[in-house]
């Protein structure tokens, strides 16, 4: 059993979650992580997560009782222990001081020093430690170097031990240091690409490994493939990818990210990619999903006048909806779509959406429904973003 410390937005790490591991073996722990059980849960699979951990023990009561565990139990695991330690601890869920975190760390330190053993605290400046310290400090990957994820949710205490933090060094590498990117064409994160991937609920490979050469992988489309963002994540998971752009410019971004993508990491993986309009083109089988950013018209830096997003809304509603009609046909029945729609927030926060997901039947879609997240916070933004992207979830009916 593990729980999951989900992202800024809890709901869509949850969502993730859900669809890799199904609703039955996956449950919020609080607003802010969740329970899966599995076997194992690797935090470099997922996109909506900031760490995972292996749950080793569960308690009732406050901080305190969670604290007095903790100096018990490790004292004792760990007072034969060879070599130094490295200690970090994260507190969820808590009405607790980064000082009292800190001291349960250091009371440990002492009880150990009293047997020879040496163990490092990573000092908190919060009760959790940010995904930066953890994964700077590489907890989780050693045995010698622990992170104890400590959460609560109100009734219940999980005490777990890290397995590792997101990988922020190597998402960042992905976003910013391929060589070619256009912040004119918008930015999707690797973190948010991974995510959609993740929704879409297909095992790689499930139509084959890749070892035999006469047998495909599950191939995942990207109708606006743009930098290739998408298809760099869906390939590191293991998938077969596939690109088309309107630009012939976009289509040599993402020819160009790829080659780095397989030359910095000494992996081949099978893509393919051509130009082609999403509203017209014929594309090659197979398909076997598809996940994608489409338009998400005009960027604003703050909330455009009425008829200003109607101009904008219906040529984006144009567009989206042009290219689920012309895709329908070449798809099979049941396969899975994962399409980031711009949705537009107002003064007061509240957004103003697509209206073809109102008549998504008509145009011969289902929306896949989740157990714990509705699709109304299947929302991406920041603060202050005017233009989020809300993630439909579809299949063909």
């Amino acid at each position: 059993m593990y729980v999951a410390i989900l992202g800024r937005q809890p709901a869509l790490g949850m969502a993730e979650l859900e669809q890799l591991f199904g609703s039955k073996h996956t449950a919020w722990f609080g607003d802010a992580a969740a329970r899966v059980a599995t076997d194992t849960l690797s935090v470099d699979r997922l996109g909506g997560s900031q760490k995972t951990g292996r749950i080793v023990a569960e308690l009732t009561g406050d901080w305190r009782r969670a604290s007095q565990h903790i100096i018990k139990s490790y004292t004792q695991a760990w007072m034969a222990h060879e070599g130094k330690l490295t200690l970090g601890i994260s507190a969820y869920g808590f009405s607790v001081s980064p000082r009292e975190v800190q001291k349960t760390a250091i009371i440990l330190k002492q009880k150990l020093r009293e047997h020879g053993v040496s163990l490092r605290v990573i000092p908190n400046a919060e009760p959790a430690l940010n995904t930066a310290t953890s994964h700077h400090n590489k907890l989780g990957l050693a045995d010698n170097k622990v992170e104890l994820l400590v959460v609560s949710d109100g009734r219940t205490i999980i005490i777990a031990e890290s397995v590792g933090a997101q990988n922020i060094t190597a998402l960042a590498a992905r976003d910013q240091a391929r060589p070619r990117t256009d912040a004119f064409v918008g930015m999707l994160p690797p973190k948010l690409a991974r995510m959609m991937i993740n929704m879409l609920a297909m095992p790689p490979g499930s139509r084959g490994t890749g070892d035999d050469p006469d047998i495909l992988r599950q191939r995942i489309l990207d109708p606006f493939c743009g930098t290739g963002t998408l298809l760099q994540e869906a390939a590191l998971l293991g998938f077969a990818v596939y690109g088309t752009d309107l630009s012939e410019k976009m289509i040599r971004y993402s020819r160009d990210n790829l080659n780095w993508l397989e030359e910095s990491h000494r992996i081949h993986f099978d893509w393919y990619l051509h130009e082609g309009d999403a509203m017209t083109t014929t594309w090659q089988q197979p398909i076997d999903a598809v996940a994608c950013e489409t338009y998400l018209g005009q960027p604003f830096s703050a909330p455009p006048s009425a008829a200003k997003l109607r101009e904008v809304r219906g040529n984006c509603n144009h567009i989206v909806s042009d290219f689920l009609v012309n895709i329908h046909p070449q798809l099979s029945s049941g396969t899975p779509l994962c399409l980031a729609v711009p949705a537009w927030r107002d003064a007061r926060g509240l957004f103003t959406h697509l209206p073809l997901i109102s008549g998504l039947e008509r145009l011969g879609y289902q929306r896949r429904m989740l157990t714990h997240v509705t699709p109304a916070q299947l929302l991406y933004y920041r603060e202050n973003q005017v233009v989020a992207r809300e993630l439909l979830l579809l299949e063909k009916a």
